[in-house]
């Protein structure tokens, strides 16, 4: 469902309207600007087409002749399939953490048994989520995932705290991480201290993220080839600790095994915690949410990739922790701060080197996938009016939201800035959990107001119920355990109010900036060769 930004927000700058407007007035009365508006670039641009070029020259709206329009529409194209749709969740949430540090579930279970329990039942609770949110999505077929359910739902305020609280704080945070702990990984070799200096780790970080960046502005099968490519790799480094693990049982020893739960803590408010850790392990399914206008045939491809990659991610988590488990104590995996190198060195001997090889393969991919969905999430803002139009435009040729994808780049780098980047992470993971529960609330609310509109995929009411009540119960342990974080991650949510108070509400604030928001358009034009979206119905 696409909507008119232009009957949303001011922030969506209507330069080549209101030029038209001013030059038919100009002769009955007096503008009270006069100064003459930039040139919009479709006033003077040349547009590739795939069979002629065509030089466009329009005064009035930024449209494509008819000619054009028939062979080259200017959106985004539907370029993946079911096998990118997997590859994409896969990769995005298997990161780094199930090979570094998977010890968060451990330290707050004590015991082999019931941390395995832990690490099973989180990923049934992140399925049942999961496939809860594809009503939604079949629903909304519209890139944003939940920042378009919560504004067509509840409306212009929760949808901005939330593409302002995950857009410009929690995924740029996110980003910069995964990108640190590939330069950390990539320079590890050559300073044997271990002390890698911290400006070149941040100087590879940001090349990371630039040249992800540049391949995502090109050519989304370029993306998509990637993801698949390093899906792959990481799937093969974790199939190897799986064998590894199992064939070190097959061989007789079970010694970790024996007594499964002895010194397991089974107190609420631990067992909440550890549900906490291996939940946010699990969490990146609703990135396939972000590009669902993208995605061939979302109808059956979506719920399919959604059972698929849940199923496999639990699978495979589950049974990397049987193998680290077997081969390395409790107590050995939390000294360890990262958790598969100390197991390859124990098991795989002198070809533990492919382990840091495995890390960056994997950190690589993450990266390639965020990048990819963040700024998908940018540009449907910007597409609603909660962002400049700027950020709406896409590539003439390349059919990319080129800068939504710079912002979201620009956004990234300037997380390098802080040295509390982990920080602002934890901060905005309540909110997350949050957003969750809002849009199972969203989804109860469509069930009660519009019960006869259209469903392609119905799920049982019982099992949003279920991921409400464990939404809800994320919410409230970290209230008990840890009040100040929250109150904190309140006081994150609470920045964007006035933000949203000054930048879209206030309307009269906005009119007054407005030429240069139609400036910025402009200039977003010419460096990116940008183009509106063509409306579709």
């Amino acid at each position: 469902m696409t909507m008119d930004p232009a009957k949303n927000s001011p922030l969506t700058s209507t330069a080549p309207e209101k030029a038209s407007e001013a030059k038919g007035n100009s002769k009955g009365s007096q503008h009270a600007d006069s100064t003459p508006l930039p040139p919009t670039l479709r006033d003077h641009i040349e547009v590739k087409s795939k069979s002629r070029d065509v030089l466009v020259h329009s005064e009035s709206k930024l449209e494509l002749p008819n000619e054009v329009k028939g062979t080259e529409a200017i959106a985004l194209k539907k370029e993946l399939g079911l096998l990118e749709g997997v590859a994409m969740i896969v990769g995005i949430v298997i990161g780094s953490g199930i090979f570094v540090s998977p010890k968060g579930v451990i330290q707050y279970t004590g015991s082999v048994g019931l941390s395995l329990g832990v690490w099973a039942v989180s990923g049934i609770v992140s399925m049942v989520g999961a496939l809860s949110f594809v009503e939604l999505s079949t629903m909304i077929p519209e890139s944003g995932g939940m920042y378009s359910y919560l504004y067509e739902a509840f409306g212009a305020l929760p949808a901005f705290l939330y593409i302002w609280v995950t857009a410009v704080i929690r995924n740029a945070a996110g980003c910069a991480v995964v990108a640190l702990t590939f330069s950390n990984y990539l320079l590890q070799p050559f300073f044997e201290c271990g002390q890698i200096p911290d400006t070149a780790a941040r100087l590879i970080a940001a090349s990371l993220i630039c040249f992800l960046s540049f391949v995502n502005c090109v050519n989304v099968k370029w993306v998509a080839s990637l993801q698949n490519i390093f899906t792959a790799t990481k799937l093969l480094a974790l199939i190897v600790v799986i064998v590894s693990g199992i064939l070190h049982i097959l061989w007789g020893h079970t010694e970790n095994y024996r007594y499964p739960f002895v010194n397991s803590n089974w107190s609420s408010g631990a067992i909440a915690t550890a549900f906490y850790q291996s939940l946010f392990s699990y969490s990146g399914w609703e990135s396939l949410y972000y590009v669902v206008e993208e995605l061939k045939n979302p109808e059956r491809n979506i719920p399919l990739s959604i059972m698929i990659s849940t199923t496999l991610v639990t699978v495979v988590y589950v049974l990397a922790n049987v193998a680290y488990l077997a081969v390395l104590t409790p107590s050995e995996m939390l000294s360890s701060n990262a958790v598969a190198m100390t197991f390859a060195s124990q098991l795989l001997g002198v070809m533990a080197w492919i382990m840091p090889v495995f890390v960056m393969c994997s950190t690589f991919g993450s990266m390639n996938g965020i990048v990819y969905t963040q700024s998908r999430l940018i540009f449907v803002g910007a597409r609603r009016g909660q962002f400049p139009e700027a950020y709406s435009l896409i590539h003439a040729n390349y059919f990319t939201p080129v800068p939504a994808i710079v912002l979201n780049a620009l956004l990234s780098l300037m997380m390098f800035i802080t040295s509390d980047i982990g920080l602002l992470i934890n901060y905005s993971t309540f909110a997350m959990t949050a957003t969750q529960l809002a849009c199972m609330c969203a989804l109860f609310w469509f069930r009660y107001k519009q019960p006869h509109r259209s469903r392609p995929f119905k799920v049982w009411l019982i099992l949003p119920v279920i991921f409400s009540l464990v939404s809800l119960f994320l919410m409230v342990m970290p209230l008990i355990e840890r009040p100040v974080e929250v109150g904190a991650a309140l006081g994150v949510i609470c920045t964007g109010l006035p933000v949203y108070y000054f930048a879209i509400h206030r309307q009269d604030i906005v009119h007054k900036v407005s030429r240069i928001l139609r400036k910025l358009t402009w200039v977003h034009q010419l460096l990116f060769l940008g183009l509106p979206e063509d409306k579709t119905e």
